[in-house]
């Protein structure tokens, strides 16, 4: 069977000392952990765990693993914590959703608050993340509310909306600093997935086109839509393009047409995600920024490049 590690992450520098680490260890005393490493001195640590221990050793989930009590007594404590396979843990390839994960934002949203249809629009998008509705009708739908905004207002969003998640450059840049290839693959727009890549440090985007006629939107996309299938064969193309298997891959998203390409990579993170995917992840990670992947990986703060 597969060792695995154990990982405690804290949100905040130092918030993670000895005696919190003890806490949330306390419901599994009777488990035999290996010593503590810290990754970030008070902040991160990890323990190895024997594979007789972890009755999904294939995946690296807590979630049905004894003791059950831990992934809640953590979360509950304002800790995110993880089961990982400890061979391979650097991984060569990074495949992220942008909306609500490199960024803060859904910029569709932030589009429609120029056409005064925000909260519209922020209803759909909501659904759609959590797989309620079809994501291609709920974006040709979206889309079609925003026919007539100037096309400035693309970049008046970029300028004035749009800010990045905390520790997504810290993340792309450290794993490009390791030989990774970065890979940005959105359901929104090519607009924003290049103005995004640019700060952040991608290798390559993808995402939908926004039609555009004499200077204003035209509420189409043009086909083919980037969705969740489309994200799953990006996945595998770039597999096929760099000679890895899925074992060398990691994805993060936060919806629900992120599930197929979370499932399929080695190592699926869902991050501050919804339900639908929160529920079928790998790992997820509510209370920490995006530096936690790192940690996921084994890299100690030290290790970052800022």
């Amino acid at each position: 069977m597969m060792s695995h590690v154990l990982v405690l992450m804290a949100p905040q520098p130092g918030a993670l000392p000895a005696e919190r680490i003890a806490k949330i260890m306390a419901p599994s005393s009777a488990e035999q952990f290996g010593p503590l490493r810290w990754l970030h001195h008070a902040t991160a640590c990890e323990f190895d765990w024997t594979p007789s221990q972890a009755k999904r050793s294939d995946t690296g989930s807590l979630k049905d693993c004894p003791p059950n009590t831990l992934l809640d007594t953590a979360h509950a404590d304002g800790i995110d914590i993880a089961l990982i396979p400890s061979k391979d843990r650097q991984n060569m390839l990074l495949l992220s959703d942008m909306d609500s994960t490199m960024i803060q934002q859904e910029c569709i949203d932030e589009l429609a608050d120029f056409a005064g249809l925000k909260s519209q629009v922020a209803t759909i998008t909501q659904r759609a993340m959590n797989g309620e509705l079809d994501f291609a009708a709920a974006l040709t739908e979206r889309v079609a509310l925003l026919a007539g905004l100037p096309i400035s207002t693309l970049q008046t969003v970029v300028d004035l909306r749009l800010q990045l998640m905390p520790g997504a450059r810290t993340l792309v840049q450290t794993m490009k600093a390791n030989a990774a290839h970065c890979v940005l693959v959105s359901g929104g727009f090519t607009y924003f997935t290049k103005a995004i890549a640019e700060q952040i440090g991608f290798d390559a985007t993808f995402a939908n086109t926004l039609e555009i006629t004499d200077g204003h939107l035209t509420g189409r996309v043009i086909p083919p839509i980037l969705g969740a299938q489309a994200k799953l064969e990006t996945l595998n193309r770039c597999l096929s393009e760099k000679s890895l298997s899925s074992t060398h891959t990691i994805a993060v998203g936060d919806g629900a047409n992120d599930l197929p390409m979370i499932e399929a990579a080695g190592l699926g993170v869902a991050f501050r995600a919804h339900p639908v995917l929160a529920g079928r992840a790998d790992v997820v990670i509510q209370h920490c920024d995006l530096t936690a992947l790192l940690h996921l990986q084994g890299y100690t703060r030290d290790e970052f490049v800022d």
